[in-house]
């Protein structure tokens, strides 16, 4: 399969099955055509999550004259997504044992009240943004869920071939409701006057103006975050009747067990370091990317329309690749180090081009355009093909509980990144820096990675 062997005690609670379980019974397995409805709420969530938590960053300049923001206030706006990780232990152990059902609705009841408060429309301005950032922290909380149990949902759901795809699509579509927030957001609420390029428009648009196009926003992400929770709560099965492959159906390790073995599993730590940095530098870097491109005289629109194309083009090329990860099996590495060695160039093209003064590399809006859309593409687009094979890697262990622990990590580099952003917001160079060193750090630990396939060995061989 074009992979390395795994050792004899990793794949031993799955090679060398008991007298009994040889000869039992073949695992009734059925796809349901179901599936696709539950995987079309799921995503969903993750689009307005992702909306929804992105909102702030591309807007900041009508935020900070609408609401009084300043650019720490933005900051920590974004930062509260992944100060939502932090219970995250408990939206796992939620998961193991009610099911992801339960820790759906938990997760979207939270998005839920914090759309609704962010949304009252109160004229004490400091109350406002009290309310303002309960809402953006509520939010971060159904983030543990949504983030992490695409893997999950397209093991519990869909067949073999078809599971790197679902599980870029569920996985995905929260990069895509952040890609989202960078069209809307600056194309629904107008620039600030003194952000814009001509005189012509002067006096075209008052705070009040500003902030009355922003209060728009809010209400309709409200109501479609209350649309996807009543139609959750109505239908989102935990599982199908009958699984759709061997693996699904197959016994997994405890909580308390998993935890202590991804823990003690040298191989899944650097993979998850090599996941974990480059996605959270990148998620800290696009919820700011307004803050970053305003040195390089790039507007609060083209700043979006940026960020909207790059997180796209991601999610667009994520499902590409992992539909072709789902034809030909066992190549998952090879195509993390031809990513990654992309997202490196584009990212150092980029950074060097923000430069140019010392570097004199031209800088135009072409350039700038283009490397930073690359850079976002190879880095996004990872996302699943990463959490396909830490499943493979550490298989028995529940998808939920492995993607949450490595996601926790994502968020964790995300926000002391954004952290350090609130004391060093003034020259954003040395944030570029960090995407560049991220994105070459990774390349080097998926380079000395030694892959295995525990999971598709038991669905390809022990099912024939």
């Amino acid at each position: 399969m074009g992979a390395g062997s795994s050792t004899d005690a990793e794949r031993e609670p799955l090679l060398v099955p008991s007298h009994i379980e040889a000869h039992s019974q073949p695992v009734n397995s059925r796809v349901y055509g179901r599936r696709w409805l539950v995987l079309t709420l799921f995503s969903l969530l993750g689009l307005m999550q992702g909306m929804v938590w992105n909102f702030w960053g591309p807007i900041q300049n009508s935020a900070v004259h609408a609401f009084g923001f300043t650019k720490s206030d933005i900051a920590v706006l974004v930062l509260w997504g992944p100060v939502g990780f932090v219970p995250w232990l408990l939206f796992m152990w939620l998961m193991d044992k009610r099911g992801l059902r339960a820790s759906l609705l938990l997760s979207a009841f939270f998005m839920l009240l914090g759309a609704t408060l962010r949304s009252i429309p109160l004229t004490d301005q400091q109350l406002r943004r009290w309310l303002i950032h309960g809402g953006q922290f509520l939010n971060g909380l159904g983030g543990p869920t949504i983030m992490s149990a695409g893997p999950y949902l397209s093991t519990t759901w869909f067949a073999p071939d078809q599971r790197a795809t679902a599980t870029a699509v569920a996985s995905l579509f929260s990069y895509l409701g952040g890609a989202a927030s960078f069209l809307v957001g600056p194309l629904v609420v107008p620039p600030p006057n003194d952000t814009l390029a001509g005189t012509t428009m002067v006096a075209a648009f008052s705070t009040s103006d500003i902030r009355d196009r922003i209060q728009m926003v809010l209400y309709a992400e409200l109501a479609a975050v209350a649309t996807l929770f009543a139609a959750v709560l109505l239908y989102f099965p935990s599982r199908p009747p009958l699984p759709p492959s061997v693996a699904a159906a197959s016994q997994r390790l405890s909580y308390r067990s998993s935890i202590c073995r991804l823990l003690s599993n040298v191989r899944f730590l650097m993979i998850a370091l090599a996941y974990a940095v480059p996605t959270g530098v990148i998620a800290g870097w696009s919820g700011v990317l307004d803050m970053v491109l305003t040195p390089a005289k790039v507007s609060q629109v083209d700043a979006g329309w940026i960020g909207f194309w790059s997180t796209v083009g991601g999610c667009v090329f994520g499902i590409a690749m992992a539909r072709f990860a789902d034809s030909i099996r066992g190549m998952l590495k090879l195509i993390l180090v031809l990513m990654l060695a992309g997202a490196s160039l584009a990212s150092t093209w980029f950074t060097l081009t923000c430069l140019s003064r010392v570097t004199h590399l031209p800088s135009t809006a072409a350039i700038l355009y283009t490397s930073c859309i690359l850079v976002g593409i190879f880095i996004n687009s990872s996302v699943p093909i990463f959490f396909e094979l830490f499943i493979e890697t550490v298989y028995p262990v529940p998808e939920g509980i492995t993607c949450g622990v490595v996601t926790f990590l994502g968020n964790l580099v995300t926000g002391l990144l954004l952290f350090f952003l609130t004391f060093y917001c003034t020259e954003l160079s040395w944030l570029n820096w960090c995407l560049t060193g991220s994105c070459l750090f990774s390349l080097v630990l998926i380079l000395f990675f030694r892959e295995s396939y525990d999971r598709l060995y038991l669905d390809v061989f022990v099912s024939v």
